[in-house]
């Protein structure tokens, strides 16, 4: 395998055949393509980029969406999302790189390894599983997103940003979760919820080739770790992680203990 040696922290723009995708490049190493979750973009999942960069070369990419609400006007699905992560690879002009999804990023990166079974050399999912639930927390945060217009500073959104960390968090993680996620669109964090209630794995499981971890919180409130546990027992070669500690946003509150799993899994091909 080769890899480009990129030591500066920079931030640009890759002009893809749907949108112009943002992202950041930082650290060196072997290059592994991070994809941020369902709110919050690049700048959320900030400590964890910082973790990886010192191993890795982390390019960080703001997903269809993410700033410019108006690329709703056309119409795209899950399966568009993980196309333009294959057409980004190839922008960049990366021999099979690692790739790593956050929350509803892992969905984008396992549906690209299924679409693409030569695309990525090793595969990291974290706040992710088997189904999309549908308990008390998941029902109540699509019914408010999907019909009710939120100011910026919401005092009930910031407090399921707490209920997302899996513990009391500090204001400062809070704050970070709050300035962060509202900086998404509350049109485009609904059309993603809407994309993850018609979500269905079959067949796509059976077609992920790729080396897979799957990383869980032990007090993730989202998904459960039953959930993320039938989801690595499904993948064809998939190990899994629990840390114990942690809750939804376990890249930001365990960014040390997350990188650390992913450099663990990475390394043989890493090396």
């Amino acid at each position: 395998m080769s890899f480009t040696s990129q030591k500066k922290d920079k931030r640009a723009v890759a002009d893809l055949r749907h949108y112009n995708a943002e992202f950041r490049d930082c650290g060196d190493g072997p290059p592994v393509i991070l994809v941020p979750g369902l709110a919050g973009g690049i700048d959320l999942v900030e400590p964890l980029v910082q973790e990886l960069a010192t191993r890795f070369r982390v390019i960080c990419y703001q997903t269809r969406g993410e700033t410019d609400c108006f690329a709703l006007r056309q119409r795209f699905q899950l399966e568009d999302l993980a196309d333009d992560l294959a057409e980004f690879v190839a922008w960049h002009g990366l021999e099979r790189p690692h790739v790593v999804g956050i929350s509803f990023g892992a969905v984008i990166a396992l549906i690209a390894a299924a679409r693409h079974p030569a695309l990525f050399a090793g595969l990291g999912l974290q706040g992710v599983g088997i189904r999309f639930e549908s308990g008390l927390i998941q029902r109540v945060a699509s019914l408010v997103l999907s019909h009710y217009p939120l100011p910026q500073d919401c005092a009930f959104v910031n407090q399921f940003f707490g209920i997302l960390f899996g513990y009391r968090a500090s204001p400062d993680q809070l704050a970070h979760a709050a300035r962060t996620c509202w900086q998404t669109d509350q049109s485009v964090m609904t059309h993603r919820l809407s994309l993850l209630h018609r979500l269905s794995w079959t067949p796509r499981l059976a077609q992920v080739a790729t080396p897979t971890l799957v990383i869980s919180g032990g007090r993730d409130a989202i998904v459960s770790c039953r959930n993320a546990d039938a989801l690595a027992a499904q993948l064809p070669s998939a190990d899994l992680t629990r840390i114990a500690q942690a809750g939804h946003l376990a890249p930001v509150s365990h960014a040390k203990a997350t990188a650390a799993a992913l450099g663990q899994f990475f390394a043989p091909v890493a090396n």
